[in-house]
């Protein structure tokens, strides 16, 4: 009975402590939608792409999705999956590509602080070259509407904001936990609205929303931060996890919601 007693503890806490790469990768394997990995290749460079197809009988917009400062995890890949689950094209590129030997990029350099140092050291001009090629890719799919929006979290909130200063052509832009430019002259360049998503408890991010707020306000941008309660950053990450605190469920939850809801307006 005890032995019995133990192996039932060891199953629980094998459950509710999986990692988030163990959890996502099982829930994508569950999938029954059209996933595949694309080379977007451009002036010599080749960007290692997931792609989540929806099962809709229309054409459907399609969103690009910027990855963590973790990189192009299994996580990652999921967004894309419930993004197409919500019925639309998602492009998840993989910035590193090219970073580690023999053109690998994120699954290559092993994670941890080799793919942190390797994203520190991309080029602007680089993620933006990525990025417009991955749109231009998107917008140019058979099964695509032409519509495109942006979408990022943490480091890939930041670029989303960034981006948007840098591409005319995007619908949207949803910025994750990451903050927004700081000069007059890149704010006015933005066309599309931007939605932030914050959490209450991560002000290294959240003192950046203010100056945010009032530069696009200036410039006569739609900028619409919302901060969700008791959450941290990563929230949507962190909520999604096996273990997820309540807070970060519920933030998840809400902001999934909004996604969607400004995604079927576009």
């Amino acid at each position: 009975m005890k032995k019995l007693l133990l192996l039932l503890i060891a199953g629980v806490l094998t459950v509710t402590t999986l990692p988030a790469q163990d959890w996502a990768k099982l829930r994508l394997g569950k999938s029954p939608r059209h996933m595949e990995w694309v080379k977007i290749k451009y002036d010599g460079r080749e960007v290692n792409c997931f792609v989540a197809y929806p099962e809709v009988k229309d054409n459907a917009a399609a969103v690009i999705v910027i990855h963590e400062i973790f990189g192009l995890t299994d996580w990652v890949r999921g967004v894309t999956d419930q993004l197409a689950e919500a019925g639309y094209i998602a492009i998840a590129p993989d910035f590193l590509s090219g970073s580690a030997t023999n053109g690998g990029g994120t699954a290559e350099l092993g994670g941890g602080d080799a793919v942190r140092k390797a994203i520190s050291s991309l080029k602007p001009e680089q993620i933006t070259a990525d990025l417009n090629a991955a749109v231009d890719y998107a917008a140019k799919l058979p099964a695509c509407n032409g519509k495109v929006a942006v979408g990022g979290f943490c480091w890939g909130g930041t670029q989303t904001f960034r981006f948007a200063t840098n591409n005319k052509n995007i619908k949207a832009g949803f910025a994750f936990y990451g903050s927004g430019p700081e000069n007059e002259d890149d704010i006015a360049r933005i066309v599309c609205p931007v939605y932030g998503f914050y959490g209450e408890n991560d002000n290294r991010i959240n003192a950046t929303i203010l100056k945010s707020t009032e530069l696009m306000k200036k410039a006569g941008k739609t900028y619409e931060p919302v901060i969700y309660e008791g959450a941290g950053h990563g929230f949507m990450r962190a909520g999604e996890a096996p273990d997820a605190n309540a807070a970060n469920k519920k933030a998840r939850d809400e902001a999934w919601t909004r996604v969607k809801d400004v995604l079927k307006k576009l």
